[in-house]
């Protein structure tokens, strides 16, 4: 093979034994699989050894999530591309053969947004697909901003794998519940309000913000068509949404 299509696979780890031997076999076509643990203290490492993984660590330290370790492990894949799973997602055959053959191509984006399935209360959400998530790009010169919500900075071209072929796009094991959304949340919005820091939010946003996520989700994604769940989880959203102005409100008091 030629050595400018070699795709290296990077997962962040913490704790992630739980869906992590699924991960790791549907991935096992790919050049390179390299683990960047956050010193897990279940069996993580042990499982990623047994798959014959690169293993390199990160410190856990105070980190809530895996964004401030993503531009490290991304800088010690070996490979000219990498994708990015998270430690409870699937790559299909399918999506891997799409990767190959772009790549292989004398015109390849720099970097693919990939479509992502998620569950929610035992379900796919309609209303949570294409879910789309820049996870395919060119090593050199991507890095990763420390929050969560973002997207890695790519430079050059970009595109989008066709929403329509569900087969290219991830499983997301993880099947949400009311308790885990909530929980993530909680600790999600603690580094979103980081990477606020530099707004001021009152009333209006407080308000606003809650709602018009509610309403994109509900209606404008379609979630009304996933019954009783979609209302669930858009609610969500917007409470989601409450919980991050009003930590930035009361930053914003306790500074004043």
């Amino acid at each position: 093979m030629n050595e400018g299509n070699r795709i290296s696979v990077v997962i962040n780890t913490y704790n992630a034994e739980r869906h992590l031997e699924q991960v790791l076999r549907s991935v096992s076509g790919f050049d390179e699989v390299l683990v960047c643990d956050m010193e897990s203290t279940d069996r993580t490492v042990e499982t990623a050894r047994r798959h014959g993984c690169r293993i390199v660590t990160f410190p856990k330290a105070d980190h809530k999530s895996a964004e401030p370790a993503r531009t490290f492990a991304i800088q010690q894949a070996s490979s000219p591309w990498v994708l990015v799973v998270d430690a409870d997602e699937l790559v299909t055959p399918e999506l891997r053969e799409e990767l190959y053959r772009r790549i292989a191509g004398p015109d390849c984006e720099a970097g693919l947004y990939i479509p992502r399935q998620n569950l929610f209360m035992g379900k796919t959400l309609r209303c949570a697909y294409p879910d789309y998530q820049l996870r395919f790009f060119i090593r050199e010169g991507t890095e990763w901003p420390p929050y969560v919500h973002t997207f890695p900075k790519v430079h050059g071209r970009l595109g989008y794998l066709p929403k329509e072929r569900r087969e290219l796009a991830f499983v997301h094991l993880a099947d949400d519940s009311v308790h885990a959304i909530m929980e993530k949340d909680n600790r999600y919005s603690d580094n979103d309000v980081l990477k606020k820091a530099g707004k001021r939010w009152g009333w209006g946003a407080l308000l606003w913000r809650p709602f018009w996520r509610f309403f994109k989700t509900y209606v404008m994604e379609g979630g009304w068509r996933d019954g009783v769940r979609g209302l669930v989880y858009a609610g969500l959203k917007g409470v989601y949404q409450f919980q991050l102005v009003a930590k930035m409100i009361e930053r914003q008091i306790i500074k004043s």
